[in-house]
């Protein structure tokens, strides 16, 4: 849990940062793209608390 919530601060951090120094996101600029992005940290995420759960 810890980590998911470390890795959205640093997320939410860099997105910060890119808007402040006015750099280009480090995303895909489409809506393809981005949820692309999203679904593949959603099952990464999934598969961690699935591989999780058969090692206990």
């Amino acid at each position: 849990m810890i980590s998911a919530v470390v890795g959205i601060l640093l997320a939410l951090c860099i997105g910060a940062a890119c808007r402040w120094f006015d750099l280009p996101l480090p995303a895909p600029p489409k809506l393809t793209g981005a949820l692309l992005v999203l679904f593949m940290t959603l099952g990464f995420l999934a598969t961690d608390m699935v591989l999780a759960r058969f090692a206990a």
